[in-house]
């Protein structure tokens, strides 16, 4: 634990403090697209994605600033993404939340709830193929909220992946509120995992969101589905989202919030309980590396260009 305390602090605190800045910068007409932050919600990104190979793939919702960044995901393009910037990743045409980036496994993101997940039961299923030629197996992890699961498409795409035994992980980012409506509001019962459970799944809930289980689950179940070459597994996250659905600020006067289990939440802070597993120099040592890394970031998509007129025709199927 001690031993990976300072890589998963580093991830979680680079997620934390680039969207604050995004937050800060957010007025300023600096980035062109709407941004939903995961601040909060970083141990969950982290868990899922550092014991993931680079190879692997994670599928994510329009919320996929925390994931595309602990993948390992580019983030100069990230910023110029952003931007609107013609080298962001994808080409910045897409903004915040249809962030991409193949060559470290961050399949495309999409601001439509839950079509993200049967597009990753396709990758997984290409990829259950492809082993049969390397040998080598493969991982997909599909990424949603609660609100995704509600979805038909969600339970289409399970039934599919449990018939075929797509090696893919299910993770269910349950931050309780689907925009404005809180779960209670929304499910008839909260038991998830036992709906998952008669499609014949395995899985797993962890309700604090501590970030050393979220990774030692996911490297637990990618091991069993690489031996095996068969999943699915679905593990369902207990988080909680800090500010507003999106945009930059906190929405706590909204009255759809209880104030005391945000409370709760914030004292079970993720980061600051990694911060004081390290020791004064290696905590400040990260800091001022993030610091710079976010700076650079920021300095690249400042310098970058917009895109010229007649990329408004490229990837276009008729005009």
């Amino acid at each position: 634990m001690d031993k990976l305390a300072p890589q998963l602090y580093k991830k979680m605190l680079l997620i934390r403090k680039l969207e604050l800045r995004l937050a800060e910068i957010y007025h300023t007409d600096a980035v062109k697209s709407p941004v939903h932050l995961s601040v909060g919600q970083e141990s969950i990104a982290v868990g899922i994605c550092d014991p993931l190979n680079k190879d692997d793939l994670v599928s994510n919702t329009y919320r996929c600033h925390a994931t595309y960044i602990a993948k390992g995901g580019d983030l100069r393009e990230m910023m110029a993404e952003l931007y609107g910037k013609s080298q962001g990743c994808a080409g910045g045409k897409a903004g915040s939340m249809h962030l991409v980036d193949m060559k470290n496994g961050v399949v495309g993101a999409s601001a439509v709830v839950g079509t993200t997940i049967p597009i990753a039961a396709g990758l997984a299923l290409a990829m259950k193929f492809d082993a049969k030629k390397t040998g080598k197996q493969r991982i997909v992890v599909s990424v949603f909220g609660d609100g995704g699961t509600e979805e038909g498409c969600f339970y289409e795409t399970i039934n599919f992946a449990a018939l075929r035994k797509l090696p893919m992980i299910f993770v269910c980012e349950n931050n309780r509120l689907a925009i404005h409506t809180p779960i209670e509001r929304r499910w008839a019962t909260e038991k998830l995992c036992e709906r998952i459970q008669t499609y014949g799944i395995e899985t797993h809930k962890i309700d604090d969101a501590d970030v050393f289980k979220i990774r030692e689950t996911i490297s637990s179940a990618a091991e069993k589905i690489r031996n095996t070459g068969e999943g699915p597994i679905f593990i369902e996250c207990a988080t909680y989202r800090w500010l507003e659905h999106v945009g930059p600020f906190d929405d706590h006067k909204d009255n759809y919030r209880d104030l005391e289990e945000y409370a709760r939440w914030k004292k079970n802070d993720q980061i600051d309980r990694l911060a004081g597993m390290l020791d004064e120099n290696t905590r400040n040592q990260i800091q001022q590396e993030v610091t710079d890394m976010i700076k650079d970031a920021e300095i690249f998509a400042e310098n970058s260009p917009y895109p010229a007129a007649e990329e408004l025709y490229t990837h276009v199927y008729a005009h």
